[in-house]
Protein backbone atom coordinates (compact mmCIF):
# COMPACT_ATOMS: atom_id res chain seq x y z
CA UNK A 1 0.00 0.00 0.00
CA UNK A 2 1.24 3.56 -1.32
CA UNK A 3 1.75 5.58 2.00
CA UNK A 4 -0.51 9.23 1.78
CA UNK A 5 1.96 12.20 2.43
CA UNK A 6 0.24 15.48 4.01
CA UNK A 7 2.68 18.25 4.91
CA UNK A 8 1.19 20.78 7.25
CA UNK A 9 1.98 24.42 8.25
CA UNK A 10 0.87 24.96 11.32
CA UNK A 11 2.01 26.28 14.65
CA UNK A 12 4.10 25.09 18.13
CA UNK A 13 0.50 24.95 19.97
CA UNK A 14 -0.53 21.90 17.45
CA UNK A 15 -1.24 18.93 19.34
CA UNK A 16 0.44 16.48 17.11
CA UNK A 17 3.74 18.86 17.16
CA UNK A 18 3.55 18.29 20.73
CA UNK A 19 3.40 14.72 20.51
CA UNK A 20 5.97 14.64 18.05
CA UNK A 21 7.95 16.81 20.44
CA UNK A 22 7.56 14.68 23.60
CA UNK A 23 8.71 11.43 21.71
CA UNK A 24 11.70 13.28 20.59
CA UNK A 25 12.85 14.74 23.71
CA UNK A 26 12.60 11.65 25.51
CA UNK A 27 15.12 10.13 23.16
CA UNK A 28 17.53 12.22 23.10
CA UNK A 29 17.23 11.98 26.86
CA UNK A 30 17.81 8.34 26.22
CA UNK A 31 20.87 9.22 23.90
CA UNK A 32 22.21 11.82 25.68
CA UNK A 33 21.50 11.47 30.16
CA UNK A 34 24.50 13.53 30.81
CA UNK A 35 22.47 16.55 29.07
CA UNK A 36 19.58 16.84 30.30
CA UNK A 37 20.13 19.09 32.98
CA UNK A 38 21.23 21.87 31.44
CA UNK A 39 21.17 21.68 28.03
CA UNK A 40 17.33 21.42 27.28
CA UNK A 41 16.74 24.65 28.16
CA UNK A 42 17.95 25.86 24.44
CA UNK A 43 14.99 24.01 22.84
CA UNK A 44 12.10 25.30 25.07
CA UNK A 45 9.73 26.20 21.75
CA UNK A 46 8.08 29.42 23.05
CA UNK A 47 5.04 30.21 21.12
CA UNK A 48 6.47 29.52 17.28
CA UNK A 49 4.21 30.04 14.65
CA UNK A 50 6.42 28.53 11.54
CA UNK A 51 6.00 24.60 12.26
CA UNK A 52 6.02 22.10 9.82
CA UNK A 53 3.84 18.58 10.74
CA UNK A 54 4.32 15.68 8.30
CA UNK A 55 1.91 13.02 8.18
CA UNK A 56 1.81 9.43 6.76
CA UNK A 57 -1.34 8.02 6.61
CA UNK A 58 -3.03 10.52 8.62
CA UNK A 59 -0.45 9.92 11.53
CA UNK A 60 1.87 12.52 12.34
CA UNK A 61 5.30 11.03 11.77
CA UNK A 62 7.81 14.25 11.52
CA UNK A 63 7.93 17.78 12.23
CA UNK A 64 10.45 20.68 12.37
CA UNK A 65 10.40 24.85 12.83
CA UNK A 66 12.28 27.90 12.81
CA UNK A 67 12.85 31.07 14.49
CA UNK A 68 14.05 34.19 13.94
CA UNK A 69 17.70 34.15 14.64
CA UNK A 70 18.29 38.27 13.30
CA UNK A 71 17.84 40.29 10.82
CA UNK A 72 18.52 37.79 7.92
CA UNK A 73 18.89 34.39 9.70
CA UNK A 74 16.42 31.72 10.71
CA UNK A 75 17.43 29.18 12.99
CA UNK A 76 15.99 25.53 12.33
CA UNK A 77 14.71 24.18 15.15
CA UNK A 78 13.08 20.67 16.69
CA UNK A 79 13.94 18.36 13.73
CA UNK A 80 12.66 15.28 14.08
CA UNK A 81 10.96 12.02 12.36
CA UNK A 82 9.68 8.88 13.76
CA UNK A 83 11.39 6.06 13.90
CA UNK A 84 9.07 4.42 11.69
CA UNK A 85 9.17 6.67 9.24
CA UNK A 86 12.75 7.41 9.02
CA UNK A 87 14.45 6.35 5.65
CA UNK A 88 11.38 8.50 3.65
CA UNK A 89 12.96 11.62 2.23
CA UNK A 90 10.71 13.10 5.07
CA UNK A 91 13.82 15.28 7.21
CA UNK A 92 14.40 16.87 3.21
CA UNK A 93 10.77 17.76 2.81
CA UNK A 94 10.65 19.74 6.59
CA UNK A 95 13.76 21.41 5.70
CA UNK A 96 12.65 22.36 2.42
CA UNK A 97 9.39 23.37 3.67
CA UNK A 98 11.03 25.55 6.47
CA UNK A 99 13.72 27.31 4.11
CA UNK A 100 11.18 28.05 1.47
CA UNK A 101 8.89 29.68 4.18
CA UNK A 102 11.42 31.73 5.54
CA UNK A 103 12.53 32.71 2.05
CA UNK A 104 9.41 33.89 1.62
CA UNK A 105 9.22 35.60 4.96
CA UNK A 106 13.01 37.52 4.00
CA UNK A 107 15.56 35.55 5.24
CA UNK A 108 18.24 34.05 3.69
CA UNK A 109 20.32 32.47 5.77
CA UNK A 110 19.31 29.02 8.00
CA UNK A 111 21.22 28.25 10.77
CA UNK A 112 21.24 25.19 13.16
CA UNK A 113 22.62 23.26 15.92
CA UNK A 114 22.84 19.39 16.34
CA UNK A 115 24.71 17.26 18.71
CA UNK A 116 27.76 15.88 17.77
CA UNK A 117 26.52 12.33 18.22
CA UNK A 118 23.91 13.05 15.83
CA UNK A 119 25.95 11.82 13.10
CA UNK A 120 22.80 10.77 10.88
CA UNK A 121 21.51 14.25 11.25
CA UNK A 122 24.93 15.97 10.17
CA UNK A 123 25.25 13.76 7.34
CA UNK A 124 21.73 14.64 5.92
CA UNK A 125 21.98 18.55 6.29
CA UNK A 126 25.62 18.31 4.84
CA UNK A 127 23.93 16.67 2.11
CA UNK A 128 21.41 19.18 1.66
CA UNK A 129 23.91 22.32 1.99
CA UNK A 130 24.47 22.79 5.09
CA UNK A 131 28.00 23.46 6.16
CA UNK A 132 29.61 23.34 9.50
CA UNK A 133 30.76 26.98 11.24
CA UNK A 134 31.88 28.12 14.43
CA UNK A 135 29.13 27.50 17.16
CA UNK A 136 27.07 30.59 17.78
CA UNK A 137 25.09 31.58 20.59
CA UNK A 138 24.06 29.81 23.06
CA UNK A 139 26.32 27.30 22.14
CA UNK A 140 29.76 28.49 21.77
CA UNK A 141 31.29 26.78 24.95
CA UNK A 142 29.34 23.52 23.84
CA UNK A 143 31.36 20.61 23.02
CA UNK A 144 28.84 18.48 21.93
CA UNK A 145 27.16 21.06 19.69
CA UNK A 146 27.80 21.05 15.93
CA UNK A 147 26.64 24.35 14.57
CA UNK A 148 25.58 24.53 10.69
CA UNK A 149 25.16 27.41 8.21
CA UNK A 150 22.95 27.35 4.72
CA UNK A 151 22.65 30.51 2.30
CA UNK A 152 18.83 29.74 1.53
Amino acid sequence: MDSKIKVVKTTSENPDFLSLIKTFDAYLWERYPELKANYWGNNIIELNPNVVVIYRNEKPVACGCFKKYDKIAIEIKRMFVSPEARGLGLAQRILQELELWATELGYSVSILETLHKQQEAISLYQKVGYAIVDNYEPYVDSENSVCMRKQI
